[in-house]
């Protein structure tokens, strides 16, 4: 190697160092299920593609005909439901959240507001959504973001979703005080 060379690769090595450790991925399902609590048929995420930690995450979601919504929604046309390529951005980012959280098995991440929500083409079995979401504010307990999908390098849906981080506990207490208190 010349010299001029040796140097080129030592001006940048920090600089590759520094963006190796931010960004991770892919992840398979079985990764996802370990962050995520979802289960069939509401993990609506199947393959991380790329995470850039407390920035960004790329997931994708194979639509396939055995969906279960596709029963109903439409039996002789099936769409994917919108709201739930919105969900899909929400688990995605969930997924970006969740793996910063040491507890993570004592938190679940809720939806607070979903705004500016447009959904552009129609999703059909076959299609493969490419989801991406960007933080857009973070704090800890609480997250904004910007999302939108893909299907073949064209926008379907895109929306700003709100999350919050709230202890599992908290919904347990308030039930078991409510059989308490009936009984």
């Amino acid at each position: 190697m010349s010299e001029n060379n040796v140097k080129a690769v030592e001006a940048t090595a920090p600089e590759a160092t520094e963006t190796a450790a931010s960004v991770s991925g892919p992840m398979d399902i079985g990764q996802i299920q370990a962050i995520l609590p979802h289960r069939y048929p509401f993990l609506l995420i199947d393959r991380v593609l790329e995470v850039h930690r407390m920035k960004k995450i790329v997931a994708l979601k194979n639509v396939t005909i055995n969906e279960p919504f596709f029963q109903g929604h439409f039996p002789s046309f099936p769409i994917m439901p919108g709201v739930l390529i919105v969900e899909a951005m929400a688990q995605a980012g969930g997924t970006l959240l969740l793996t910063e959280i040491e507890d993570r098995n004592d938190k679940l991440m809720v939806f607070t507001g979903i705004e500016k929500a447009r959904f552009r083409r129609p999703v059909v079995p076959g299609d493969q959504i490419r989801i991406e979401v960007e933080v857009l504010a973070w704090r800890r307990t609480a997250v904004r973001m910007g999302g939108k999908a893909y299907v073949n390098g064209k926008v379907v849906c895109e929306a700003t979703i709100s999350c919050q981080l709230v202890d599992r506990s908290r919904g347990k207490s308030s039930s078991t005080s409510t059989t308490e208190s009936a009984e």
